[in-house]
């Protein structure tokens, strides 16, 4: 693990808001999310993208394979829908499968709309990038990254987002070591066991 800037990839799948017919929300609650939330020194590419599965898959190993990102947000495409297609593309270009992720922000979900149910986030690991499906709505985005938390702060259920940093540091190798992220715990605190040091 070394101080080096995070690059964090995130991409905003639809149709209407990648053809211009309304504006895109997503990538802006993302920026604003990561801006308040991590301590850490990150870097951005962004991209806005249809919902077509080629497009998608092809989005993702350009910012893998080309531009080095640790981590991949993508929010929108996730639902029944026949045009939600990003979970398919996003298996698609995947090394292995990390269901807790989809899992986790399914039951967060579901404490606020019964229709939580109908959502297929996934999340995997393409070489040394964690990439996570989102939800589409912003206050969604939030609420499945921060977890619940009670009026006096106390967390609840943990967000999906105290398990990245940690995962992110699994994903070094000898040859190309990862950022170390830190969060701001007002936010959301990183989980990482005892045993994990900080180099």
């Amino acid at each position: 693990m070394t101080k080096q800037f995070i690059k964090i990839g995130l991409i905003s799948i639809s149709d209407r808001a990648s053809s211009g017919v309304y504006e895109d929300k997503g990538i802006p609650s993302l920026k604003e999310w990561l801006t308040n939330a991590l301590i850490s020194p990150f870097s951005l590419e962004t991209r806005l993208i249809a919902d077509e599965q080629n497009e998608i898959e092809s989005t993702l190993i350009d910012l893998v394979d080309f531009q080095d990102c640790h981590l991949i947000l993508t929010t929108g495409g996730t639902g029944p829908a026949l045009r939600d297609v990003t979970p398919e593309a996003t298996l698609a270009v995947a090394d292995r499968e990390m269901p807790g992720f989809g899992e986790q922000m399914r039951q967060i979900s579901l404490n606020f709309v019964p229709t939580a149910i109908l959502s297929r986030q996934v999340a995997v690991v393409r070489k040394q990038c964690l990439i996570i499906n989102l939800p589409g709505q912003p206050k969604a985005i939030a609420q499945t990254l921060e977890g619940l938390k009670d009026e006096t702060g106390k967390t609840l259920v943990h967000g999906i987002f105290a398990a990245v940093p940690y995962c992110l540091d699994l994903l070094a190798t000898p040859g190309k070591p990862m950022p170390f992220m830190e969060t701001n715990e007002a936010i959301v605190k990183a989980f990482r066991p005892k045993s994990a040091g900080k180099n």
